[in-house]
């Protein structure tokens, strides 16, 4: 069997995150999984030991990731705090470069929430530039245009970087884009759930809409919460031992592991012939499938997680690779 070569971590190419200036790594560092144990999300992950960050961190800035993404939901900041506490820890050029991506919790609150939140964002983060503040979800007491207004005039007052959006629809991204040109500015990315076991968004128009505006996607739970590491389908008494809801979800069932077992079986295949993990043949094809317009997020609860995430940049796979990849994750989503 011919073994392929992945490329050196240094020639990595960062990419311009859609109608911005700020060029990242394809892949960013997920913090949910730093929320300490606190708030309904923090209850997804068990808690994490500050050295296990630590290394966390520093494994994925020295393997070529140079931005972070956080919210103000993960732990009511602790993700925050822990991320800025922990670069500061590590110190050196690629800490104090790192670019900072945090979201505003919208759940029954007004735009003006925003604007007088912001001040606390920045004191968790120790002062570090918000490169990219996004709005985790569309559903707040606010329109979509006055939460773009509140979000522009923040950038207006130096406080943030670039407006992003999370969870939103085609139509709201259209209006998002919209209301912020009126500003002089853009609309930078939409966070949405999309992996090959999710891709809803190549046909509900998000993923057109973003290419037409030059939107970038960022995609979260890009592994599907771990299902397409192939771990749950090698070993499905790994499910018991998860924290948290996830192990009951449709995807953790038996039925669910037996309709996903073709696509983890194209995986560990390629996965053989580029001497990588499935779970790396699943990153490459979410960030070369669409060009440079798809970024992804997976988080890291362990370090070999970390190095894991890394390696996935360091090779690319071939068009034929991703179209084949392509054919079998939709043959397993009609499945269903």
């Amino acid at each position: 069997m011919e073994v392929k070569t992945a490329n050196v971590a240094g020639s990595l190419q960062l990419r311009k995150l859609g109608n911005s200036d700020l060029k990242l790594s394809p892949l960013g560092l997920g913090c949910w999984q730093f929320s300490n144990g606190k708030g309904i999300v923090g209850k997804f992950w068990p808690v994490l030991r500050r050295e296990d960050i630590r290394q966390i961190v520093q494994t994925s800035l020295e393997g070529g990731i140079n931005w972070f993404d956080t919210a103000e939901a993960y732990g009511g900041g602790q993700s925050e705090q822990l991320l800025a506490g922990t670069l500061n820890e590590i110190g050196g050029p690629l800490a104090e470069q790192a670019n900072i991506a945090t979201k505003w919790w919208p759940a029954f609150r007004t735009a003006g929430s925003i604007t007088a939140t912001i001040d606390e964002r920045i004191r968790h983060l120790d002062q570090r530039t918000i490169h990219l503040y996004q709005v985790h979800s569309p559903y707040s007491f606010a329109s979509v245009g006055a939460v773009m207004n509140a979000m522009a005039k923040l950038v207006g007052q130096g406080k943030i970087k670039y407006v992003g959006v999370s969870n939103f629809s085609a139509q709201q991204i259209r209006e998002a884009d919209r209301v912020l040109r009126e500003h002089g500015l853009r609309l930078v990315s939409n966070q949405v759930k999309y992996s090959l076991l999710d891709r809803r968004i190549e046909q509900n128009g998000i993923l057109d809409t973003a290419k037409e505006l030059g939107v970038a996607i960022i995609a979260y739970s890009p592994l599907m919460q771990g299902i397409l590491s192939g771990k749950f389908h090698k070993n499905p008494s790994l499910v018991k031992s998860i924290k948290g809801p996830r192990k009951w979800t449709a995807a953790f069932r038996d039925s669910g592991l037996r309709r996903s077992k073709p696509l983890i079986e194209t995986l560990e295949q390629l996965a053989q012939q580029y001497n990588v993990s499935p779970t790396q043949i699943a990153l490459n094809w979410l960030i070369n499938a669409h060009g440079e317009n798809v970024f992804a997020i997976p988080g890291a609860s362990k370090v070999h997680h970390a190095e894991e995430n890394v390696k996935a940049m360091q090779f690319t796979l071939t068009a034929g690779e991703i179209e084949m990849v392509s054919h079998v994750s939709n043959q397993v989503l009609r499945s269903k």
